[in-house]
């Protein structure tokens, strides 16, 4: 179930690169204020924030899909924890690679999201999301925030962010798609091709442009 439309809500939950640590203190003043924040005013906020940037602007997106990631990076990143993520993707490989690979595979996987399905996430549009409400007391880790997306052909599926609290607020770190789960597909996509043919030849195949889905179903070229 790889439609382009439902992988850009994917790529709205799920973003990827590495993010700089905020100072202690102010990461003690988000926390603070992030716990009277509900998990899905975040989700809201961030899709709503693209939302009307894309419509302020949507012809010139349309015409260099490239341009979605800077919108990608200053309203969806804030609120991914980028690293877990890739540490339950790339489960134990995450172990044995070095800082540098586990970066650059971050880096890559994000890069090749955005280049292969940047259009669909320009036709995202505000009647396609809706938000269900969450109400997690305070001191809460752990939420799940549902929505529903709308297909192209207008019937509905369920999409579910799981977020949690870190010192910089609340935080998605998969998005789950009529019950599949896009961290642990992409594990099985990874997985067996690293186990073949090493993590750098995975990362290496990201940059040149491949989807995941087709790195997890060929075994490519090699680095």
């Amino acid at each position: 179930m790889r439609h382009s439309t439902l992988l850009a809500a994917a790529i709205i939950a799920s973003g990827w690169c590495l993010q700089a640590a905020t100072p202690a203190a102010a990461a003690a003043a988000a926390t603070t204020q992030s716990e009277m924040e509900q998990p899905s005013q975040v989700v809201d906020q961030a899709a709503n924030g693209l939302l009307k940037a894309l419509d302020a602007n949507r012809a010139a997106y349309r015409r260099d899909p490239a341009k979605v990631q800077a919108l990608v990076d200053k309203y969806i990143l804030p609120h991914v924890d980028t690293q877990f993520a890739a540490e339950l993707v790339l489960g134990r490989y995450w172990r044995t690679a070095t800082p540098q690979q586990r970066q650059s595979f971050q880096n890559a996987f994000y890069h090749s999201m955005l280049n292969n399905y940047g259009a669909a996430i320009v036709d995202f549009t505000s009647n396609m999301l809706k938000v269900y409400p969450t109400h997690v007391r305070p001191g809460t880790q752990n939420a799940t925030v549902r929505t529903q997306m709308m297909r192209s052909n207008g019937s509905p599926v369920s999409v579910n962010y799981y977020m949690h609290m870190t010192p910089r607020g609340w935080k998605a770190w998969d998005v789950v798609i009529d019950g599949v789960s896009y961290v642990m597909s992409y594990r099985q996509d990874f997985g067996s091709q690293i186990a073949q043919q090493g993590i750098d030849a995975v990362i290496n195949r990201l940059q040149r442009g491949e989807k995941p889905a087709q790195i997890g179903k060929t075994t490519g070229r090699g680095s």
